[in-house]
């Protein structure tokens, strides 16, 4: 059995180096450009900070770091599509001869969903949640937020927004190969969505306006995975429904004829 998984195991570690490699080779040439791209990140920020409050570095590495942080997480923003397409390479061999020509589509359409989630995040969720936390008590106190820390907290909030908004996607790829329907989905409907809201909570702000405006674009999503499920891999009918229907259909038509014969016998 080990030697049978052999093959995948080396085939995943040659896909997980390709990844990682690309990964390094823009972490590299990111991090000689992290200010332009941390003075990008800080915008949504710095419009809603008090005029007498800036940001700062609370500790004497927290830049180097911060530097680090931002170099790493663009990289991997540029290094996207090598992932994508080194991941459907390795759930290639899996896939009849038609479903692996659609690797340009799925690295096309996975990219850009993680990117509009990103985007949606940076100018919606973002301005709204920092807002918040902004103005919150900043009548009694001054606001000087560590960069450090907002670059984490913003990161954090743009990559889970990105996987979120993969839904679809992971959805069309479930359903080609079998894995999900549109019953099933619909099924799962309910639990989806404290599921969704849990998730929210965890990765917004803590206001119901930010929490909701990561939560309305997943629920509409996961009614895009169901029709997508329902054209790529219908759930199958039940062929019990369909003998009870036509047992209802043979008691009513059984009606009908003893109807008729009524009728008839009266006439004569």
């Amino acid at each position: 059995m080990f030697d049978d998984l052999k093959p995948h195991i080396a085939d995943l570690r040659k896909r997980l180096m390709i990844s990682a490699l690309s990964l390094f080779v823009f972490f590299i040439a990111c991090f000689f450009f992290y200010e332009p791209i941390l003075t990008w990140m800080m915008v949504p920020v710095e419009a809603v900070l008090p005029p007498d409050s800036k940001m700062v570095a609370v500790e004497i590495q927290e830049t180097f770091f911060t530097a680090l942080k931002v170099a790493f997480f663009s990289g991997f923003i540029l290094s996207l599509p090598v992932i994508f397409w080194q991941l459907w390479l390795f759930l290639a061999p899996g896939l009849y001869e038609h479903e692996k020509k659609l690797v340009v589509p799925f690295v096309f359409f996975a990219t850009l969903m993680f990117l509009i989630g990103s985007s949606f995040a940076y100018y919606v969720v973002v301005p709204y949640g920092f807002e918040f936390l902004v103005n919150f008590g900043s009548a009694v106190v001054t606001i000087l937020p560590s960069i450090g820390k907002y670059v984490g907290f913003f990161t954090k909030l743009l990559f889970g927004f990105g996987i979120a908004f993969e839904l679809p996607v992971i959805t069309f790829f479930l359903a080609k190969i079998g894995l999900v329907d549109d019953k099933m989905l619909k099924d799962f409907f309910k639990y989806a969505v404290v599921i969704i809201f849990v998730v929210a909570s965890l990765l917004t702000p803590p206001d119901v306006i930010t929490q909701f405006l990561m939560a309305g674009p997943l629920i509409i999503l996961y009614g895009v995975s169901i029709y997508i499920a329902k054209v790529f891999n219908p759930a199958p009918v039940d062929e019990e429904d369909d003998f009870d229907d036509l047992d209802e259909e043979s008691d009513e038509n059984e009606d009908l004829d003893e109807i008729d014969f009524d009728n008839e016998k009266k006439r004569k």
